[in-house]
């Protein structure tokens, strides 16, 4: 941590002098009394006191008074006050930036660099922490917190101590800053209801065509679908977040680059946009992490891709050759059939991997 001594850019003082330092002076060459002066400028000798000791401040009003009584013209006294405010207004930004620098081991400073995110130099905390402060958009550590920090936390709780919430939070707000650029019609969810079957189609196309494909029947009905590839900590693989009142963001990160894992994760997010409102923010790798609505989206994406009707036949599906013609009969990818069947102990795990795709979409971030 650099001392503070050190944070004065082009020589500002760590200090701040108040208007009264100059009533100060003007008493002591005319060896005036504050009193006396506080009756010429018809104040109490209370008020004057603490105006020269900065603890009030002098007001236009006041600045009049003191240019009749000394001679200083107005305008003087009011520069006086106003470099003093912006003096204390630096001098409080410096101290907040000090404190934030120990935040610099909560955040991947160091991926932020290798991705062009971050500016190589300065390298200083306090440079460093202004420019974590401008990539969230936020003017205080505080409000980083509350937007990022929250949602990031409850995640690691739910499902890792491993998981870094500093990692998270800037995954989802790279997802943000990606959303801002994807032009979307408003927000509608009857509409987005309409499409699942269409989107469910895709699943049989090849990743890179489904991936563009996906981005423009999202954009139609107010959801901005971005990928961003996973941070080191992070251990995510979607979210959900609402970026204004028309347009919902959902991110997926392609963590473990495999067809059955995007599209559920994909259906797991919609699953949240289209059951569980404008309120929260939803990060999270497909588990239940013990909210009843992680469950809910879980099953949505999982009767979506595979419907109840069918999943009972899953138990008689017992080489990749059948469940290719499961797959093709029911019109989704092989993949996905192979993943269900894993994650219901009907398969072991990596039997039928060969049936996965391996997903290779380029992310940009």
């Amino acid at each position: 941590m650099m001392p503070a001594t050190e944070f004065h850019p082009s020589g500002a003082p760590d200090y701040a002098v108040p208007p009264g330092e100059t009533i100060r002076e003007y008493l002591d060459e005319l060896g005036m009394t504050q009193r006396e002066l506080a009756t010429r400028l018809g104040l109490s000798a209370k008020h004057l006191n603490r105006l020269v000791q900065g603890l009030v401040p002098l007001s236009h009003e006041i600045a009049q008074r003191l240019e009749l009584v000394t001679g200083m013209p107005a305008r003087l006294w009011n520069r006086l006050e106003a470099d003093y405010q912006s003096a204390l207004q630096r001098l409080r930004l410096e101290k907040e930036l000090l404190e934030a620098v120990p935040w610099l081991d909560e955040m991947p400073v160091r991926e932020l660099v290798a991705r062009g995110i971050l500016p190589e130099e300065p390298t200083d905390d306090i440079s460093r922490v202004q420019q974590l402060l401008a990539f969230f958009g936020v003017a205080h550590l505080t409000t980083w917190r509350e937007l990022y920090e929250r949602p990031a936390a409850a995640f690691r709780r739910a499902e890792s101590s491993v998981i870094r919430p500093g990692a998270v939070a800037v995954w989802l707000r790279l997802g943000e800053l990606a959303a801002r650029d994807i032009e979307c019609g408003p927000f509608d969810g009857p509409g987005l209801r309409r499409a699942l079957p269409r989107l469910r189609r895709l699943t049989s196309q090849p990743p890179e065509l489904a991936a563009s494909m996906m981005r423009d029947v999202c954009a139609r009905y107010g959801v901005a679908m971005v990928f961003v590839r996973e941070l080191d900590g992070a251990r995510v693989s979607g979210a959900t977040r609402w970026v204004s009142g028309d347009k919902v963001m959902l991110l997926l990160s392609l963590r473990r680059r495999t067809d059955d894992h995007l599209w559920f994760t994909f259906f797991h997010e919609i699953g949240h946009i289209l059951l569980h409102g404008k309120g929260d923010t939803w990060i999270d790798d497909g588990g239940s992490a013990g909210d009843p609505r992680e469950g809910e989206a879980n099953r949505f994406a999982c009767d979506l891709l595979i419907p109840e009707e069918h999943s009972s036949r899953l138990r008689t599906i017992t080489s990749p050759d059948s469940a290719r013609a499961f797959a093709h009969e029911i019109g989704v990818s092989p993949g996905i059939v192979a993943g269900r069947l894993q994650h219901d102990g009907i398969w072991p795990a990596g039997y039928g991997d060969d049936l996965k795709k391996r997903i290779d979409v380029e992310t940009g971030l």
